[in-house]
């Protein structure tokens, strides 16, 4: 509720947006009067959000075989010349 005008975002009437304004039975509307959240941000809404990191399982690294480094490998190449007959053909046309 942009303004605090009631009437929604965009105009499209009280209720159609996340229901933070005064529509929604709240005398402060937006997050002036949020209390504690509902917690959908890992933090329970706290601001301990930042806090769970320490635990988190840490990824390890893929390990690909030389079949697929050379496949990768050859279609970077190719990727590589493309875009070097691309950037001649420009030049080219800069030149004329």
């Amino acid at each position: 509720m942009p303004g605090g005008d009631r009437t929604g975002p965009a105009g499209q009437g009280s209720m159609t947006g996340r229901k933070l304004g005064y529509c929604s039975g709240s005398n402060n509307p937006g997050f002036a009067n949020s209390g504690f959240g509902r917690g959908l941000g890992r933090g329970l809404g706290r601001g301990f959000a930042w806090r769970a990191r320490a635990i988190q399982n840490i990824q390890q690294p893929v390990v690909i075989t030389e079949k697929q480094e050379k496949e990768y490998l050859e279609q970077e190449l190719e990727t590589l010349k493309q875009e070097m007959k691309e950037i001649e053909e420009r030049l080219k046309q800069i030149k004329k």
